[in-house]
């Protein structure tokens, strides 16, 4: 945690649901776009921008319902991976509903849907059945929603289970849930948030000669 100067501001902004300037849709689209497990950094994040450059400054998309109205075609030149495309589309569906039903803003309807979602019954809830959102997804979805949780991929877990080793601490991690309530446990010890311990596994990531904590320092200030 210490090589990650800066890492507790990120994580607020992401539990404030601020994220991408507070932007739901960039976020939902953010997530969307991570769904498939290409490189947050280098493959994620410049898509996302490039969203925002063509659609949203634009005003060809201005909220979540705009979302569901742009077809295939007028993605290609942005993404091109039509799974992650559907989640984006339904996911931005069902918020806008929740948003228009509870007379809530975007922003207030993410965190709305965060707050009542349940991590054991994730697969039964209306964003957790959306073909191509996993439990990943579904976290990382939380996580921006104001969740305090962290998201089971394979680097957290490689990087949990690394430090649980070097401590000699046997703690479970194989199962998802396992993994999740471990990292609840380490964060009561440490002092640490749960996202704080997840964002820290990605960003301690050499690419080249450098941590991607440092690599990408200033476009944290920005995502």
């Amino acid at each position: 945690m210490s090589r990650t100067t800066g890492l507790r501001r990120h994580c607020d902004r992401c539990l404030e649901t601020r994220r991408w300037d507070a932007s739901v849709v960039l976020m939902v689209v953010d997530a969307a776009f991570t769904s498939i497990g290409l490189n947050y950094f280098t493959a994620v994040v410049p898509r996302v921008l490039k969203f925002e450059k063509e659609l949203l400054a634009t005003g060809k998309v201005r909220a979540l319902k705009d979302i569901s109205a742009l077809g295939l075609d007028e993605m290609q030149s942005i993404w091109t991976n039509r799974r992650s495309w559907q989640v984006a589309n339904e996911v931005a569906s069902y918020l806008h509903k929740l948003a228009v039903t509870e007379k809530l803003d975007e922003r207030a309807a993410l965190r709305h849907w965060a707050t009542g979602a349940c991590l054991e019954t994730w697969r039964a809830d209306p964003i957790g059945r959306i073909n191509g959102v996993g439990i990943t997804t579904f976290q990382y979805l939380r996580m921006m929603g104001g969740i305090d949780t962290a998201m089971p991929d394979k680097i957290v877990r490689r990087v949990v289970r690394q430090v649980l080793d070097e401590s000699k601490v046997d703690m479970p991690t194989e199962k998802d849930l396992e993994l999740i309530d471990t990292i609840d446990r380490m964060a009561a010890v440490s002092g640490y948030r749960p996202v704080e311990i997840c964002w820290m596994t990605w960003l301690i990531q050499p690419e080249g000669k450098v941590l991607r904590m440092e690599k990408y320092r200033r476009l944290l200030d920005r995502i």
